[in-house]
């Protein structure tokens, strides 16, 4: 299993990291963060199975992750405070853990993580969806950096992203490109399907770009959208995902 420990008391959390082991030797903490911020950056670019979190972080509480990030993962809420368990179990928290951690509540918490996960023959993030009773949460904003600034663009003002010389980038329907801290790959888990799909190695396209069509060879589509893209942007869907594109446009 491969988790991710956040919590900003350094002490706490290499404890933590050692009662898991002793848990399970199987067990991997893939990294150990101390701020919202760095739980942000961390979460953009990776994923983890389970998240032990800490609420009161170095630089505010915890809950604000979720408004910068989609986090579909389960969460174990590790804290001292117990007057935030009802936000807790608003999120994604299969249990929560009172300061000081004892090994056999830690113990308890896990096989509860992994008797939910045996327990059904689908995906986590479907499940916890279905346990919630409400559709996956896909990403509706991003906030794009530049200089010192940070500037909020809305996920349905982005026509396409695009990789361009190994970095990423999105573009508006107005016609302006930012760098996106985020591979393609993470992108199409975060993006809503039945508006986003990426045509190929280097484009994800949105549904309401698309100005015209041309049929192309080998059975493939070429795409005209608004706006255009960049110049070195092949803009011809793929031949391994041209049927899946024809099933997209067609709903």
């Amino acid at each position: 299993m491969k988790v991710l420990i956040i919590e900003d008391e350094q002490i706490a959390a290499e404890k933590l990291e050692q009662m898991l082991h002793e848990v399970d030797g199987q067990l991997e903490v893939l990294a150990k963060l101390g701020s919202v911020k760095t739980a942000v950056n961390w979460l953009m670019n990776n994923s983890a199975e389970l998240i032990f979190l800490d609420i009161q972080l170095s630089d505010g509480l915890s809950f604000s992750i979720f408004d910068q990030v989609v986090v579909n993962t389960p969460i174990i809420f590790t804290t001292a405070y117990d007057q935030y368990a009802i936000k807790a179990f608003k999120l994604n928290s299969i249990a929560y853990l009172l300061k000081p951690i004892r090994k056999q509540a830690l113990s308890e918490s896990l096989q509860k993580y992994q008797q939910l996960k045996s327990a059904f023959s689908i995906d986590f993030d479907t499940l916890l969806a279905n346990i919630q009773g409400k559709a996956p949460n896909y990403k509706k904003r991003f906030l794009i950096q530049i200089g010192e600034k940070i500037k909020k663009i809305e996920t349905d003002d982005i026509a396409h992203f695009y990789v361009l010389e190994k970095g990423v980038y999105l573009k508006t329907f107005e016609g302006n490109s930012y760098s996106v801290d985020l591979t393609l790959d993470r992108l199409c888990e975060l993006l809503e399907p039945a508006q986003f799909f990426r045509i190929n190695r280097q484009l994800i396209v949105n549904m309401d770009a698309i100005a015209n069509m041309t049929a192309y060879s080998r059975s493939r589509v070429k795409l005209d959208l608004i706006p255009a893209v960049e110049a070195n942007c092949d803009t011809v869907v793929s031949i391994d995902r041209s049927a899946n594109f024809k099933k997209w446009l067609g709903g």
